[in-house]
């Protein structure tokens, strides 16, 4: 059975082992965007023994790509974007710059899962589509590296009560998976 949780940012150890598959989290605190061409200059970055724009220990990076605000919002529209395409860049977030958290939508890859188990680190699955709605929780929005990549830049969120559903726990969990079996039907 799932259970609610409110967790602020930076995450630790003890906030996300506690987390299973399903449950529902009201994240509160700083939160970073990035998506796949931002997830590759980070890595060239660690590749190149650079430091990074941001410190990655504890953080959440929500996979998203928001549209301009209006006057006097933060934000635009902040759905989250399909996040196999990061797959190839976050397992070395997680493994060596202790990465806690991700948000997006879709399966992850095993190499994800493996390195969530291994270091402890959870996926979260915003709603597709409620990208509207989601950004009613986004109290402010700063662009902290890539203002070239426009709305790919990378942003530090503030958020409050960001309501999220872990899809992979630090046990290797895949809610996708579990989901589906639950629903098959066999002939």
């Amino acid at each position: 059975m799932s259970q609610t949780y409110h967790l602020t940012t930076p995450l630790n150890e003890t906030d996300v082992t506690q987390l299973k598959v399903g449950d529902i989290v009201y994240l509160s605190g700083v939160i970073y965007t990035a998506r796949d061409a931002a997830h590759k200059k980070l890595v060239d970055l660690l590749d190149a023994g650079e430091s990074l724009p941001f410190e990655m220990k504890g953080a959440v990076i929500y996979f998203v790509g928001p549209t301009p605000p209006k006057p006097g919002d933060p934000i635009g529209s902040a759905g989250p974007t399909t996040s196999y395409r990061m797959d190839s860049y976050s397992p070395q977030l997680i493994n060596e710059q202790g990465l806690k958290g991700m948000i997006g939508k879709g399966k992850r890859n095993q190499e994800v899962i493996d390195a969530c188990v291994k270091s402890k680190a959870i996926y979260f699955g915003a709603t597709g589509g409620a990208g509207a709605l989601l950004a009613r929780q986004i109290k402010s929005s700063e662009v902290v590296a890539y203002p070239e990549l426009g709305p790919e830049a990378v942003r530090r969120l503030e958020v409050v009560d960001f309501p999220l559903t872990v899809i992979n726990d630090t046990y290797g969990d895949d809610l996708y998976t579990i989901g589906r079996a639950k629903y098959e039907v066999f002939g």
